[in-house]
């Protein structure tokens, strides 16, 4: 690999680490960036890779969260647990079912979000009266089973879809609905990463290398929401949901 691609790589990886500690949303920056530097390369070995480098960041951010703040492990760990299952089946669905059929519908999905968030200033400003204990327990199973397939299977945007659902339907503020969603997003790399590493789909040297600057713009995305608390992560948010549909709308129709 070219020097100046690996200094790409390595840019990319703090950069998106900032990002998804934040508001979800780094593989928006970390993918391109990867086929751009791996042109040789197979999508899976990219996508391994991809999570190989992600998981270090998303884990390190989940950590530096639950020190600082009161995290909402009874919504957080169903989740996650529902999502590691459904995101290796995702992973497995890839064979099947063609990503041009989801793109359309995922984009669809991306402007409802940004437009929900954008007309209702308050919307994740402070936190709401929490539900039931058994009714959070099943919403939070239903959202980690829908949303992991989606991140095994196709994945722009997973990080942001779950950080809007804990916010919508478990009535977090975004800082704490950004704290669970790391705990999600950890367990759905990890199921990737199962079946990534087995298949030998992941450049060992690459994916460790950008871990390292990926783990520092993580704790640095951390602080800085920890310190700013949820205006700056629904500012955040409402950027990188603008990025992801313009990506997505170009893929679409381009």
């Amino acid at each position: 690999m070219a020097e100046f691609d690996l200094m790409l790589l390595l840019a990319a990886a703090l950069f998106a680490g900032f990002v998804d500690a934040v508001a979800g949303g780094g593989g928006l920056i970390q993918v391109p960036a990867l086929l751009m530097a791996l042109p040789t390369e197979s999508p899976a070995t990219v996508f391994g890779t991809n999570k190989l480098a992600s998981i270090f960041g998303t884990g390190n951010a989940a950590l530096r969260y639950a020190r600082r703040i009161a995290l909402p492990w009874e919504i957080a760990l169903p989740a996650a647990a529902a999502a590691f299952v459904c995101a290796f089946a995702g992973a497995a669905a890839v064979a099947w079912l063609p990503k041009a059929v989801v793109r359309p519908l995922v984009l669809v999905l991306l402007v409802l979000v940004m437009v929900y968030t954008v007309v209702k200033p308050n919307f994740g400003a402070i936190a709401g009266a929490r539900l039931a204990s058994g009714h959070e327990r099943r919403r939070a199973l239903i959202a980690g089973a829908v949303l992991g397939f989606y991140d095994g299977f196709f994945g722009p945007g997973a990080g942001s879809f779950l950080i809007f659902a804990f916010v919508r339907f478990f009535r977090l503020d975004f800082l704490h609905a950004s704290s669970a969603a790391k705990v999600v997003n950890f367990a759905t790399n990890a199921a990737a990463l199962a079946y990534f590493v087995p298949s030998g789909y992941v450049l060992w040297s690459t994916g460790l290398a950008m871990a390292v600057f990926n783990i520092a713009g993580a704790l640095l995305g951390a602080r800085l929401a920890l310190r700013h608390g949820s205006g700056f992560v629904r500012g955040v948010f409402v950027v990188v949901a603008s990025l992801l549909i313009a990506r997505l709308g170009y893929d679409t129709f381009a």
